[in-house]
């Protein structure tokens, strides 16, 4: 019914057997053990900082067209492919439609991933990557963009217009794809990401601590926090941007305290993960 031709069927799944270390990782991810500062320390190293700085200035011509195209600042799509992948350094090594077939056999959750198995079976009649060039992680995700296949299908771009759509090794499609995606979630070029803040003792809004409007996520104008007293983190005042704010707390009441914007939930629509979202704009910040 997806029109997968007996050919593709065959080149992708006519040896497939299933693979026992792709359902290890899957029953066995390991629990989210490392602290905020862990994290940030480990995703935003200085040495990624530098080869971020270099990947921008070399590929200034191509981010400065996929930007201006898609409305993303420059500074985030280095960003994304720099945490994805080490900048296209580490694709993954398991067969995408082998570890697909194996999750969708398994059971776990086998309905969506049999739906990502027909996904990556249709990239493969479509003829954008070959079955045995098609690489990913041991979930499936794939390319220097990591993109699911439903991803894929939704928002990779082919930038030169050549038929393909190759994630894997045509940098500009990789730059436009992510850009894209963003730019589908909703990503605005004409803010930021949020911002690390500093919030008085005693700090209360509408008779709420700042834990609950974080778990509230309570969304307001930068105004209403201002004249609530919250600072800028170096004690100076917010600024007067018309935008609309929420607090991020990413280690309890104790730990450090950021206001985000709308593009931070653009972030969060490609990985869930606070820590995530906080470490791309951290990375991206050390890029202005």
């Amino acid at each position: 019914a997806r029109g997968i031709s007996d050919k593709i069927f065959d080149e992708a799944l006519g040896n497939a057997k299933p693979i026992p270390r792709v359902i290890e990782l899957d029953r066995n991810q390991p629990e989210f053990k490392m602290t905020f500062d862990e994290y940030l320390g480990k995703v935003v190293s200085k040495a990624r900082q530098r080869i971020a700085t270099k990947k921008m200035i070399e590929h200034d011509e191509i981010l400065t067209k996929v930007s201006k195209k898609y409305g993303v600042q420059k500074r985030f799509i280095i960003t994304f492919w720099g945490v994805e992948t080490s900048f296209g350094r580490y694709l993954g090594s398991f067969n995408v439609p082998h570890s697909l077939a194996t999750l969708a056999y398994d059971g776990r959750r086998s309905a969506y991933f049999r739906k990502e198995l027909l996904n990556a079976l249709q990239i493969l009649e479509e003829g954008h990557i070959t079955a045995a060039n098609m690489k990913g992680s041991w979930a499936g995700a794939m390319g220097q963009s990591q993109f699911m296949p439903s991803s894929f299908l939704s928002y990779a771009v082919d930038w030169h217009g050549d038929g393909q759509r190759d994630i894997w090794a045509t940098t500009e499609d990789v730059f436009a794809s992510t850009a894209y995606y963003l730019s589908q979630a909703g990503w605005r070029d004409d803010r930021t990401w949020g911002r690390m803040v500093s919030i008085p003792q005693g700090f209360k809004m509408n008779g709420k601590t700042p834990m609950q409007l974080a778990e509230a996520k309570t969304n307001v104008k930068l105004a209403t926090w201002s004249a609530a007293g919250a600072l800028a983190v170096d004690g100076s005042a917010l600024p007067t941007a018309d935008l609309k704010a929420r607090l991020v707390m990413p280690s309890g009441a104790s730990g450090p305290t950021f206001l985000v914007y709308s593009n931070f939930d653009s972030i969060l629509a490609w990985n869930r993960s606070n820590y995530y979202a906080l470490a791309i704009g951290h990375l991206s910040d050390t890029l202005r």
